[in-house]
């Protein structure tokens, strides 16, 4: 089985300094989510392994091959881009088909592969077609079948779904996670969407200024964010933060509420940021905080209030049935468990002492 391995991965442009660094180990038949803000080097990282992009220094592993200086046709990989890079002029069939070109298959056998891959896609009846009688997602389909005829040991996916609509997108990242399942083989994708990663990965790779924040599970990210940083990055909305004084053995907000937080292992009179998901901010049990709603999103089974607490604004969650309005005065609580307190200095997660 394929594993890939990133060590010490650098890529500079002249003297600037893009990526830092980089150590990841991709497990065999893995899907894992690179993901992060635009400029992070997520889609840098994915085309060094590609060959697309020369490493300044470091390895990168396939299969347990150096293929630092490979060309990408001989790294036993296959790119789906964003874009989709399929040709306007060939029928479905010949665009899937052409990642056989340089094949030494028979020509029956390479009919037998489209055959099977546009099983698969569910594409059997289209491919005859041009790629303009297709929709959005039937073309993302033709690139990914395009990719798979090759039966690569590794899939690299570069945003592949950011120029389909909500609703395509959706059925796209089913689609993919089936195929997935369906293929085992390891998929290496690169999205901005951290609902995306969430949704899609077995684990999550979180990137800033060419950095790795974080690498866990997406239950590991969103529950146990290592910094600030992650903590509202991850989660739509994001995490509120609240600036407060630690007491010792908990800590003092600044309305001067104070929150027992067993195991908090800072020295009393330190500032520290309590984290706090909407979902976990509710009217219900007891009050720590009041404010004033601003804005209310209805959703359906519940509502986004968003609460002018002190000059800060925190988003909290309501009933859907009768919440709150713009300008209501609202008392707000929260589980002491599932406060995530962060470093205010370094931003990093404060564990238990």
């Amino acid at each position: 089985m394929t594993e890939l391995i990133l060590t010490d991965l650098v890529k500079k442009y002249g003297e600037t300094e893009v990526l830092h660094a980089i150590n990841l180990t991709v497990e065999p038949g893995e899907f894992l989510v690179l993901v992060g803000p635009s400029g992070c080097g997520k889609s840098t990282t994915l085309r060094m392994i590609a060959g697309l992009e020369e490493v300044s220094s470091g390895t990168i592993e396939i299969g347990g091959r150096v293929v630092n200086n490979l060309e990408p046709k001989e790294r036993n990989i296959a790119m789906v881009f964003q874009n989709y890079a399929i040709y306007p002029h060939m029928s479905v069939r010949r665009n899937i088909g052409f990642g056989l070109k340089t094949s030494k298959l028979s020509k029956a056998d390479k009919d037998k592969r489209i055959e099977e891959v546009a099983g698969i896609l569910g594409m059997t009846d289209l491919l005859e077609r041009k790629p303009s009688q297709l929709s959005g997602g039937q073309r993302q389909r033709v690139a990914i079948g395009r990719a798979m005829v090759r039966d690569p040991a590794v899939f690299l996916f570069d945003e592949p779904l950011s120029n389909l609509d909500a609703q395509l997108r959706t059925q796209m990242r089913l689609e993919i996670k089936k195929l997935h399942a369906q293929m085992g083989r390891m998929m290496v994708f690169v999205t901005h969407d951290q609902v995306e990663a969430m949704t899609m990965a077995d684990r999550i790779v979180i990137m800033k200024d060419g950095h790795i924040q974080q690498i866990g599970t997406p239950a590991e990210v969103y529950h146990a964010p290592a910094n600030t940083f992650v903590a509202q990055f991850i989660g739509a909305p994001a995490m509120n933060l609240l600036t407060a004084t630690s007491t010792g053995s908990g800590a003092t907000l600044v309305n001067g509420h104070n929150v027992d937080l067993p195991g908090l292992s800072v020295p009393a009179g330190q500032p520290v940021h309590l984290g706090i998901r909407p979902e976990d901010l509710t009217a219900d049990g007891e009050t720590f905080l009041t404010g004033t709603v601003s804005v209310a999103e209805p959703l359906g089974s519940e509502t986004l209030v968003y609460v002018d607490v002190d000059g800060v604004e925190m988003t909290a969650t309501a009933s859907g049935r009768n919440p709150p309005r713009a300008g209501d005065v609202i008392h707000l609580g929260f589980r002491t468990d599932t406060v995530h307190p962060f470093d205010v200095t370094t931003g990093e997660r404060l564990t238990a002492g």
